[in-house]
């Protein structure tokens, strides 16, 4: 039997996510616009900067952030590959447990500050809770990441219109997953002049049926659940130890799996 990853969740082919750094208080606006469109993803936020001139405030991070997801962007935004070891823990942790007060929910993500990473601090990461950790490398593909700690975007919200008509006009193949993954800070569209933008590209791409719209942990969190689903040496038999619902194709039919779930593939 062939099986193949090749599902989100419901059987959708296509996932699209977006990513924003630093806690800017332009994230307001920029969370209004997404939420009118259904469309989701993570905010990536330095604990010490919020409520300082520019910044939103500690007290409205849980609300203003609802249904959204709140990551680690470092507590102070040092560039970590000139940081000791040390100097990365507490950065990483102290961002994290401000942030999980404020978000009532373990914080397991993070993005990387300047987008500067090396070997050393990926190396780092898991010990310290983390997850998935994204860069500022855009690759312009519609690619499921093959390394969570350096996951790579597909684009910059610069080019979103560009690229989300592309996603759009995309026909995954047969055993494919398609991801849009647009980056940014909200505090460019004020300084570009582009909200009318990303008013555009919620339009054109919000409210499909046929897009999950997900945070970047949930993404992360579904592509683990996939690769854990445990297989009979045949094929005919799946066993999904998660706790997410999970879906793929076996000789080409589209097969949900439970949570907990031990079936018989026909």
């Amino acid at each position: 039997m062939k099986i193949v990853f090749d599902c989100f969740p419901e059987g959708k082919r296509k996932a699209l996510t977006l990513s924003y750094d630093d806690g800017r208080e332009q994230d307001r606006r920029l969370i209004e616009i997404l939420n009118a469109a259904g469309i989701r993803g993570a905010f990536h936020l330095n604990s010490s900067n919020l409520g300082k001139p520019g910044y939103v405030e500690r007290s409205e991070v849980g609300t203003l952030y609802a249904g959204h997801e709140i990551s680690a962007h470092t507590a102070t935004h040092p560039f970590l590959t000139r940081s000791p070891a040390d100097r990365i823990a507490d950065e990483v942790l102290r961002d994290r447990e401000q942030l999980e007060r404020l978000a009532g929910y373990p914080v397991k993500g993070m993005s990387y500050p300047y987008g500067a990473w090396n070997d050393r601090v990926v190396g780092m990461l898991p010990a310290l809770g983390i997850e998935y950790a994204r860069t500022t490398i855009c690759h312009g593909r519609f690619d499921m990441p093959d390394e969570l700690l350096a996951w790579s975007p597909t684009c910059h919200h610069r080019d979103m219109l560009a690229v989300g008509q592309r996603f759009l006009d995309d026909r995954p193949r047969h055993s494919a997953m398609s991801l849009l993954y647009v980056w940014g800070h909200s505090y460019e569209f004020d300084n570009q002049g582009n909200w009318a933008d990303l008013e555009r590209f919620c339009e054109s791409i919000g409210g499909r049926p046929d897009i999950w719209y997900a945070t970047n942990m949930e993404l992360a969190q579904y592509r683990k659940a996939l690769h854990d689903l445990r297989f009979s040496v045949c094929g005919t038999i799946v066993h999904n130890p998660s706790a997410l619902a999970v879906w793929f194709s076996a000789d080409g039919e589209i097969v949900a799996v439970k949570p907990g779930e031990t079936m018989q593939i026909q």
